[in-house]
């Protein structure tokens, strides 16, 4: 498994060559987000077609704390993402630097 600390996070946000994804529920996001796109970590195999467009780029998973990320990296991985990591300490660990 790979992660990113929030640090990191924050400086690969500068530039254009990661996606991040939000998977905390819809009204999580509505309260606070910091840019992701948002997709609930339920509807990532509805939307996994979806997805496949980034299969090839970085991508950053992201929730509260981690443990809801994790398990969509893994199932990312499962289905063929190859660059896939979790944000460590999920959006609180991010807010914790601002």
């Amino acid at each position: 498994m790979t992660s990113i600390n929030a640090k990191e996070l924050k400086e690969k946000m500068c530039g254009n060559d990661v996606i991040i994804i939000d998977v905390r529920e819809v009204w999580e996001f509505e309260e606070l987000n910091i840019g992701a796109i948002n997709m609930p970590l339920a509807e990532i195999p509805k939307k996994l077609k979806e997805l496949e467009v980034y299969q090839n780029k970085e991508v950053i998973v992201h929730c509260k704390s981690g443990n809801r990320s994790n398990q969509a990296m893994k199932y990312l991985c499962k289905h063929g993402f190859t660059n896939v990591k979790t944000l460590s300490g999920g959006i609180e660990a991010f807010l914790k630097l601002s």
